[in-house]
């Protein structure tokens, strides 16, 4: 403790994180040795050959020109390493030959830290080096294969179980436990991975780091995207000039605004309502197929004259005698995708006969992959969860309601696939409504932009909202890598620690087993 005390305030200014250097050899042999006396130093030729290979992976901490701690690593393809190995296969015997120098992965080969030293965070400090490199050169993931030294205090164990002890905090390892309190998640045990490691008898504990920044290439060139929800006040109208002036408002807006995404609410074109002939509901929102070529030619025309992608509220359309409620993507190179509602409400059935469709999209874009989940299907937590593992990054809603009550439904449960999946979630409603058109007298509406619910991100979760139930455009910046960093490192991980063994057991009620599928 007095080490600490004496050397903890200044500390900083006087030690260095650097690249080892060939003239550095025999003070990194020494330290081995001292601090590793059954395995031993790097071979004088070895380490020359790590130096050659890649020098950015082999580091010191010096302190008053004293090289108290070092760290060696090599960059491999994990794909071809993702099963058993031991430590000279890995290091080619020591000269690591088998370093790739486009690996997708850092492999951590040792690191040394002087006892007298231990306890002002050398090792944190070595590994943040190998993360600010990993960032600086897009490598995905960071492999340790830890030492389990407090294995040799407990002969009545397998490394498997000790493992296990630790991991459930019934036990500490000074290696171990340190290694998970940085991140590090557990692959699995290896026996026989380095048998002249004594202590730990043999055996080491495979780990990983995801590296947050990380993000696969074809999507390098975008990692922000600017987002619009329209909370869109239905009123009468003469004529479909009338509709589409008022929706090039808000794409002339967003374009001004720079936005990547523009989202108009469910049910859009039930303000052309008003332009058909009054008969039963189940007939009359028929008529409005009438207005699909023009409702598709006037958002494909604003998505490429206001360059933004534009999801266009749903229109209700006719296809082989069947009503579909459908969502559609114009991109703004002119493309245009389209996803169906899969769940209908009761309403929606009975007295309008929508018919669901049967297939969830994920849709590639020049600013992210997204998801369009229509008002009630974004109640179904597995929607979401399925467009995530997909590559979601962005959840469109767009939802019209009449009441408070189905408002709060559709933006709680909208919250919470933020919090599930780690996605943003735009929410877009309609407010106003036609005095008189049944189905569409009366609407609740407050739009906004949703995150997870984390340190990295607005306290309640709401990165941007509109007032209730007034005219207006929601319009906030996304930023994708930050949502893989809390993914990874977030308070809580939703994704990452779902139980997904579950999903294939069934769980057993009062009548007996019920199938998750």
């Amino acid at each position: 403790m007095k080490v600490v005390d004496d050397l903890e305030p200044e500390l900083e200014s006087r030690l260095e994180v650097r690249q080892l250097t060939a003239e550095d050899y025999e003070a990194v042999a020494a330290l081995q040795r001292a601090v590793f006396p059954d395995i031993g130093a790097w071979r004088k030729e070895h380490f020359l050959a790590q130096l050659r290979r890649f020098p950015e992976g082999q580091i010191c901490v010096e302190l008053d020109g004293e090289v108290v701690a070092t760290s060696s690593a090599l960059r491999l393809t994990w794909a071809d390493w993702d099963e058993d190995h031991d430590f000279d296969e890995v290091v080619h015997g020591g000269d690591i030959a088998t370093h790739e120098p486009d690996g997708d992965t850092l492999y951590g080969t040792d690191m040394v830290v002087h006892p007298r030293f231990r306890g002002l965070r050398m090792a944190r400090r070595l590994y943040e080096a190998r993360k600010a490199y990993m960032s600086a050169h897009r490598v995905r993931r960071m492999v340790i294969a830890g030492r389990i030294p407090g294995l040799s205090r407990h002969p009545e164990l397998s490394a498997a179980e000790y493992v296990k002890e630790v991991l459930a905090k019934h036990l500490v390892d000074p290696t171990l436990t340190v290694q998970l309190g940085m991140g590090f998640t557990v692959l699995r045990v290896m026996d026989g991975y380095l048998k002249e490691d004594h202590e730990s008898r043999g055996a080491a504990v495979l780990m990983e780091w995801i590296n947050p920044e990380w993000f696969p290439a074809h999507r390098a060139q975008r990692q922000h995207a600017r987002v619009a929800a329209v909370q869109y006040r239905m009123r009468t109208i003469e004529s479909f000039e009338d509709f589409a002036q008022q929706c090039e408002y808000y794409a002339d807006l967003a374009s001004d605004y720079r936005c990547d995404f523009l989202c108009y609410p469910e049910l859009l074109t039930n303000q052309l309502i008003c332009l058909v002939a009054p008969t039963r509901p189940a007939k009359r929102v028929r008529a409005l197929n009438d207005f699909t070529d023009q409702y598709l030619a006037l958002f494909r025309h604003l998505a490429i004259k206001h360059n933004v992608n534009i999801i266009g509220g749903t229109h209700l359309l006719v296809e082989e005698g069947r009503l579909y409620n459908v969502a559609f993507l114009f991109h703004r190179d002119g493309r245009v995708d389209r996803q169906e509602k899969l769940h209908i409400t009761p309403a929606e059935a009975r007295w309008w006969g929508v018919t669901p469709g049967d297939a969830l999209q994920v849709f590639d874009t020049d600013a992210g992959r997204i998801a369009i989940n229509i008002c009630y299907d974004v109640e179904f937590p597995e929607l979401a969860r399925v467009a995530k593992a997909k590559g979601a990054q962005i959840l469109f809603v767009p939802y019209n309601t009449d009441l408070r009550t189905g408002h709060v439904r559709v933006r709680t449960c909208a919250q919470a696939r933020a919090i599930e999946n780690h996605l943003y979630v735009v929410v877009s409603g309609m407010c106003g409504g036609l005095p008189g058109e049944e189905w569409s007298e009366i609407h609740f509406a407050r739009s906004a932009v949703l995150t997870p619910s984390d340190i990295a991100f607005p306290r309640d979760g709401v990165a941007a909202e509109a007032n209730d139930n007034i005219e207006t455009l929601v319009v906030h910046d996304l930023d994708y890598a930050r949502i893989r960093r809390v993914q990874r490192q977030g308070e809580v991980r939703p994704w990452m620690d779902r139980r997904t063994d579950l999903y294939k057991l069934g769980w057993h009620g009062e009548d007996g087993p019920m199938d998750l599928e």
